[in-house]
């Protein structure tokens, strides 16, 4: 089983690992559209990432290759500033800079599960920057002051420990995980997402008549793979 203690296993690493880092569009979610360096964290505390532990896993539905720091971009960094500049060199040159008009500095911490491995002092160095910073979590564990927009996408079978923010996105449908459970949350969007996968055109028709009954939810859709961008 992977749980909370791998938030331990990364502090005693005193590294970040990462695996990529890469600039594109967020292609989904209440950021959709929206140019941004993506930091995909390595490691996850429901899933090993192997496929040969997917059944005994708690999400196992992910779509996501976040095991190791074997793509461009991707490595252990020593320190918070020694990833931040990484970071920082990933979004266009003399974009974005102290206000500038050009649009703001955008990071999209994600995973994997971003929260075993950011912390505050990544959080300032990036702030430093005028970075932006966005996490998308799975909410097993509390975010750490000064995240500027935080998504939290509940999986059935883990109890929520980051029970607010700015937005919550749900894979839809999942067994043990009804979106009236969390509507009451204080969150400022709620997105359901369609389940990928072999049966995503009939989960797309399901969470879009759950949208429409309950206006409170709206229908999130990954662009990014029907544009064909990371």
């Amino acid at each position: 089983m992977w749980n909370g203690n791998y938030a331990a296993l990364w502090v005693l690493m005193m590294s970040y690992a990462v695996k990529e880092i890469f600039y594109t569009l967020q292609g989904e979610g209440a950021q959709t559209g929206r140019a941004a360096v993506f930091c995909r964290f390595a490691g996850c505390n429901l899933w090993s990432g192997r496929e040969s532990d997917r059944a005994a896993a708690v999400c196992r539905f992910c779509d996501t290759e976040f095991v190791g720091v074997d793509v461009p971009g991707g490595g252990k960094f020593d320190s918070a500033e020694d990833l931040a500049v990484a970071i920082e060199r990933t979004w266009p040159e003399n974009s974005g800079q102290n206000g500038s008009r050009l649009g703001k500095r955008f990071v999209v911490c994600t995973g994997g599960e971003p929260l075993l491995q950011l912390d505050t002092k990544l959080i300032a160095a990036l702030h430093e920057r005028d970075f932006e910073i966005a996490v998308e979590s799975n909410g097993t564990i509390a975010a750490p002051a000064g995240v500027d927009w935080l998504c939290i996408s509940p999986k059935a079978g883990a109890e929520l420990a980051q029970r607010s923010g700015d937005e919550l996105k749900l894979v839809y449908p999942q067994a043990g995980a009804d979106p009236a459970e969390f509507e009451r949350l204080p969150f400022r969007h709620f997105f359901l997402q369609p389940m990928d996968g072999p049966s995503r055109t009939a989960n797309t028709e399901l969470a879009l008549h759950y949208c429409l009954a309950h206006p409170q939810w709206r229908l999130s859709l990954q662009t990014h793979k029907f544009l064909g961008i990371p």
